[in-house]
């Protein structure tokens, strides 16, 4: 099987002390697709070679399994970054969440969320964390959307603009989210360690 690698990756550096530590990747989905119902997967496979914490969207919420998702991995919504804050010099999570991660993976990217972030809008904890993100550290994005929106001019525009940030695109054709094999099999080559369990 052919594993895509994004074409800037080599924009982009990764410190990580493997003696020390395993690298935080922060997953994060997205959109009312029902490419959602993948996520679960997605955390169990980077769970096994990564220390992990996931972000969704309210929309996401609607098609993922909870059943399925690993109990052992925090999970945030929009609930969390609101609720958190009360006063002057409490934490925001979205910076704590920024600081953590090593890596930020957002599978899937919906149309809608590629469109705030080629614009620049954060209205939830996703977009936020993103707006704040330290660009030398890595993004990985594997968009999911229906073929007219993917193959609207627009779309590849806000690619191409993400791409300008520094964002890596895991893509396949037509829309169709990247197989969850490979998503993980990218992120985890970039990070040094091809091996990995199925």
């Amino acid at each position: 099987m052919a594993h895509p690698q994004p074409a800037n990756a080599e924009k982009k550096t990764v410190q990580i002390n493997k003696t020390t530590r395993r690298p935080h990747v922060l997953l994060a989905a997205c959109g009312r697709s029902v490419t959602a119902v993948k996520f679960a997967i997605l955390c169990q496979q980077f769970r096994l070679w990564a220390e992990i914490k996931a972000v969704v969207t309210q929309a996401s919420l609607y098609f993922m399994d909870m059943k399925a998702f690993p109990r052992d991995v925090p999970l945030y919504t929009d609930e969390h970054e609101w609720s958190n804050w009360k006063k002057k010099d409490d934490t925001v999570l979205h910076i704590e969440l920024r600081e953590w991660a090593d890596i930020m993976v957002i599978a899937p990217l919906s149309a809608n969320t590629l469109a705030k972030i080629a614009g620049g809008l954060c209205d939830n904890l996703l977009t936020s964390i993103v707006r704040a993100w330290d660009y030398t550290k890595p993004i990985f994005v594997a968009p999911s959307m229906n073929a007219s929106m993917w193959t609207l001019s627009i779309t590849e525009e806000q690619l191409k603009s993400i791409d300008e940030l520094g964002i890596s695109c895991i893509r396949e054709n037509n829309g169709v989210m990247a197989d969850i094999h490979n998503i993980n099999y990218t992120v985890r080559l970039f990070v040094g360690t091809p091996e990995f369990t199925n």
